[in-house]
């Protein structure tokens, strides 16, 4: 799937390359609503941001979809020059790759079939739980960073799809507390969110961090800039998410 060609106003207001080049987008596509393929069409919020993105910047978005676990690896190969699917910025990230500004603000959430979320109140409450995470994920590494992680019962999934279907056999499940509320909708099993979010987290777009990952990050980071100012970036969140989830969850200042 590829991004169209310029309309003819952008193509008047915004400095564009002489010839476009094509920027290889990695991501899941079993991540909802983020990324996921629904009638045979890879959509979700990720998708609509890639190609609003190529869309300023003149280049084509051509989306390589693969298990999440294999995304990262597939970066650092070469294979793909960045990946959409709700990455978080950790200190480890960044010590290897290059990163644009956060476009999603978010947190870890425990969700639970509905009626447990009495007995599971957040993730000091795990201990002795079996709980589904995706594979890789940042919030695999933040369960198995807690002070009680040794007590609880961590099972590894490629996507919220099957962490879903997995709740027929373990406790609970984490994910970010943006998509959380979405699953539940769709969701043919009744579920609950247990708690309130835990950990913020700041997603955004990795880049191999050389000189070419470099350049192609500024060139991406500058259009995000534009997509936050102009409105576009916030009708994407509520598109999806019914909610504007990029801005910071709290002012530092405050």
């Amino acid at each position: 799937m590829r991004n169209l060609i310029l309309t003819a106003a952008l193509a008047l207001t915004t400095a564009l390359p002489a010839t476009a080049e094509t920027i290889r987008v990695g991501m899941s596509g079993g991540y909802f609503p983020f990324t996921f393929t629904r009638a045979d069409e890879l959509q979700g919020f990720e998708v609509d941001l890639m190609n609003a993105i190529g869309e300023i910047t003149g280049d084509d978005i051509e989306f390589v979809t693969m298990s999440f676990s294999g995304l990262i690896g597939a970066l650092e190969s070469g294979r793909i020059d960045t990946v959409a699917n709700q990455i978080t910025i950790t200190p480890e990230r960044e010590a290897k790759f290059a990163f644009t500004q956060p476009y999603v603000y978010d947190g870890a959430q425990v969700v639970v079939k509905a009626g447990n979320e009495d007995a599971i109140t957040g993730p000091e409450s795990l201990s002795g739980k079996s709980v589904a995470v995706n594979l890789g994920s940042n919030f695999e590494e933040l369960l198995r960073g807690l002070p009680n992680a040794s007590e609880i019962d961590i099972r590894t999934y490629e996507s919220n799809i099957e962490q879903d279907t997995a709740l027929g056999r373990v406790d609970a499940f984490v994910m970010d507390r943006v998509s959380s509320a979405q699953v539940i909708k769709e969701s043919p099993l009744p579920l609950a969110l247990a708690g309130q979010p835990f950990s913020e987290i700041r997603n955004a777009l990795p880049f191999r961090n050389d000189e070419a990952g470099q350049a192609l990050r500024d060139k991406v980071d500058a259009a995000i800039t534009t997509l936050k100012e102009n409105g576009r970036l916030a009708e994407i969140s509520q598109k999806w998410l019914d909610a504007d989830v990029t801005k910071p969850l709290a002012d530092p200042a405050e």
